[in-house]
């Protein structure tokens, strides 16, 4: 491919910064497509000299990113005050991190890269920067929304064949109840075939939808949302010809044979969807944001400050995002 990947980098005192670093040092062995890293060029060379990383880094961008990559990693400077200090999360980084996300969305968005792998964020640190979105994915809707209606992002952790999706997220659980509409598991599940289509390449998906209560409410016994909410967004589906099944029993549902049968599970709530998949592939699994008009993976980890700096952190989550993000846009 002539056109890179973008990552941004993400929270600088975190690990997100040191694992796309390290990754591009050894970008022969996992071979790397190329990327376009979008961040501050004097604080990741900084961060590259206390790891120890003979790389070198280039202050370019995306226009011939593929052929600088194999001696050099391009970055897209982003200008501001990043200091270079591993765990501690300083205000003064907000607006690098800020612009490196837009930055990293506008050239996704005009082709000039192909997909986008964003590094971990911490939220605390942009809220100093006016930074108003409850979370990444939030802001990611707006910039590619250019002004318009934000397009209903869908959260799916995914690993290999196995794919989780929740439909309600960062909620309190005793507000998942009235959270839950007839309109949005519809709304959710359409995205999620749809994505599953054009970017997975699965011509007639398979979704599951798990059940909110135990034992998808036996029949009304223990609940009613699943007779009067679950259930018939299930029907809507099927008469519009979607290959779904459901309301399942979730306690079952998970069980690897059970799920390997379906492309996706679509859950209720966070934990009933994210504890699978983190059970099953704790450091393997990849965050997907379905529903935007770009790829979007990011490693489904957050920014591990404790392991900042030391070289230690996990490169898994990070190198399987690439490649997922890579082979959601091999063939656009």
């Amino acid at each position: 491919m002539d056109r890179p990947l973008a990552i941004s980098m993400g929270e600088p005192a975190g690990v997100g910064p040191d694992i796309v670093m390290a990754l591009y040092a050894r970008r022969a062995e996992f071979a790397l497509p190329p990327f376009c890293l979008f961040g501050h060029i004097d604080f990741l060379r900084a961060r590259a000299q206390r790891l120890g990383l003979d790389i070198a880094l280039a202050n370019s961008g995306p226009d011939g990113a593929a052929h600088q990559f194999k001696t050099a990693l391009p970055v897209l400077h982003v200008d501001g005050s990043v200091p270079d200090h591993p765990g501690h999360a300083s205000p003064l980084s907000a607006h690098a991190v800020i612009d490196s996300i837009s930055a990293a969305v506008q050239a996704t968005l005009s082709g000039s890269c192909r997909g986008l792998v964003t590094g971990p964020i911490h939220k605390g640190a942009l809220y100093h920067a006016g930074f108003k979105h409850p979370g990444h994915t939030e802001f990611l809707a707006e910039l590619c929304a250019a002004g318009g209606t934000p397009p209903l992002p869908v959260m799916m952790l995914a690993h290999g064949g196995l794919r989780a999706v929740p439909v309600t997220i960062h909620v309190p659980i005793k507000d998942v109840p009235a959270l839950l509409t007839r309109k949005l598991i519809v709304d959710t599940v359409r995205v999620v075939a749809h994505d599953l289509r054009q970017r997975f390449g699965i011509a007639n998906p398979q979704i599951a939808v798990a059940g909110l209560n135990p034992h998808a409410s036996e029949g009304g016994a223990i609940g009613r949302e699943d007779l009067e909410i679950v259930g018939p967004a299930v029907a809507q589906l099927q008469f519009e010809g979607l290959g779904v099944t459901g309301p399942l029993p979730a306690d079952t549902l998970f069980y690897p044979t059970h799920w390997a049968q379906y492309d996706a599970v679509v859950a209720m709530y966070h934990d009933q969807a994210l504890i699978p998949i983190k059970t099953v592939a704790f450091e393997d699994a990849v965050n997907v944001t379905l529903g935007l008009p770009i790829v979007r993976t990011s490693p489904d980890h957050g920014t591990a400050f404790d392991l900042a700096g030391t070289g230690r952190a996990s490169p898994k989550s990070f190198l399987a995002a690439i490649r997922l993000a890579d082979a959601m846009t091999a063939n656009p």
